[in-house]
């Protein structure tokens, strides 16, 4: 095993001389092997262990034997000692959440104070397949059989080509001794059914199932890698992006095979789920338009031919300006105020609003449009509804949300980014002109 452990560190590339690692011991068989495989093959390494305090005496034995381990292989030792109990009650998860969660983050101070190029866990191809095996009963996408990743944020996994009986036969070649966590023998856990239960009875009936298993993973883990190349094209080739809001095309969608899996791929960093992408794909087949789907902190507006994602409104207090300011600043947009004399041309760029100053009443007010009101739209005589104006402009419920307006007294004076009110135009009687021109 000693020389395939040692081409297979150099040849990937995972673990370099000269460099210096922790490797995570716990005291088992796994990591004890990986400790005398890195002495063996003289890489430079410091041992970290965690006690979580979980098992009275035998936790105890465990970090005893990891320094006396450790001071008889000349390497240095650090370990940590975990209330686990109170942090999974605090945190409300569970007992294997709370190991988890502290052994992971002490690992990435490691790393971050720089005290090792990595961290080395003792993971091997039988860990592997519990990983995806667990991953698929949860009812994971295709990335969860992807399964552990050889180095991923500064944790590293040298022994994931190998298996349990690999290291076994070395450990006995080498005579080492090694500490049995009491706990492994317990289905407590789930990857402990697995491992206790029903892996036994499958290698039974099939013989070498981690190996096939393995293998038959990694090919599903290669067409994975296809699927997100051609992902990717597809996204580029059909998304339409005008910050803050991405549009879809439902044309993107037609006749293309696995349509859930693009969209999910698509939603999922916005916090979507699965389930809600078969939602949004019913409601598309019933022409649902103006549904809203919300995910975290975005949401999803089924439009006329367009799946449209955004932001959810935020809290918005309203703005006052004062007669003397010179700049606006509304949520990401941003303008000048600026004071103009009498003979300007009129701007008629929506986003921007050229008002008669001697008609305003200062200070004004920004705040959210509210259902029920009116304004006069430049060029119309009679007053309109704010809703049935966007109506007719066929904004999207999405951008709705977001649009505010600009008050002069109890009179709205600009729909921010659509309209300005006739009322308030410029004019050639004009003496002076706010002008607010977005940057």
């Amino acid at each position: 095993m000693l020389d395939r452990f040692k081409h297979h560190i150099h040849s990937s590339g995972l673990l370099r001389k000269g460099k210096h690692y922790l490797l995570a011991i716990s005291g088992g068989i796994d990591s004890v092997a990986l400790a005398h495989l890195l002495s063996l093959a003289n890489i430079s390494f410091g041992m970290v262990h965690c006690n979580f305090q979980l098992r009275g005496a035998e936790s105890e034995e465990d970090e005893h034997f990891i320094r006396n381990l450790g001071a008889s292989m000349e390497v240095d030792v650090q370990t940590r000692r975990f209330d686990t109990l109170s942090y999974k009650k605090n945190i409300g998860v569970s007992t294997q959440m709370a190991a988890r969660d502290l052994r992971y983050n002490w690992f990435e101070e490691l790393v971050r104070t720089g005290q090792g190029e990595g961290v080395l866990v003792a993971h091997h191809a039988g860990d592997q397949v519990e990983t995806v095996l667990l991953n698929l009963l949860r009812g994971t996408g295709i990335e969860g059989v992807y399964g552990m990743a050889e180095h991923r944020e500064g944790i590293i996994r040298p022994l994931l080509p190998f298996t349990r009986e690999d290291i076994a036969a070395f450990v006995a070649a080498q005579a080492l001794e090694w500490r049995e966590d009491s706990s492994n023998e317990k289905s407590d856990y789930k990857r402990n059914v697995l491992r206790n239960d029903v892996l036994p009875v499958l290698k039974e009936a099939f013989g070498d199932v981690n190996r096939q298993l393995g293998n038959s993973f990694g090919r599903i883990k290669d067409t994975g890698q296809a699927f997100f190349h051609f992902f990717e094209k597809w996204k580029a080739a059909q998304l339409q992006v005008e910050v803050p809001y991405e549009y879809l095309p439902f044309s993107s969608l037609v006749g293309i095979p696995g349509k859930s899996s693009l969209l999910f791929y698509w939603l999922r960093e916005y916090g979507f789920n699965f389930a809600q992408v078969s939602e949004i794909l019913q409601a598309m087949d019933a022409g649902a338009t103006g549904k809203i789907f919300e995910g975290s902190g975005f949401m999803l507006n089924i439009d006329r031919e367009f799946l449209i994602l955004g932001p959810t409104r935020k809290t918005f207090e309203g703005l006052v300006i004062e007669a003397h300011e010179v700049e606006l600043m509304v949520e990401d947009e941003r303008y000048d105020v600026l004071t103009m004399g009498e003979g300007q041309a009129p701007d008629k760029n929506p986003a921007n609003a050229m008002l008669d100053r001697d008609l305003l009443t200062f200070p004004l007010q920004v705040r959210n449009w509210q259902e029920g009101d009116k304004f006069k739209p430049l060029g119309m005589r009679q007053f309109k509804k704010i809703s049935d104006f966007l109506i007719d402009l066929r904004v999207p419920y999405i951008q709705k949300q977001h649009l505010k307006v600009l008050c002069s007294g109890a009179d709205i004076v600009w729909l921010i980014g659509y309209r300005i009110d006739d009322r308030y135009k410029i004019s050639p009687f004009t003496r002076q002109v706010t002008y607010f021109k977005k940057k």
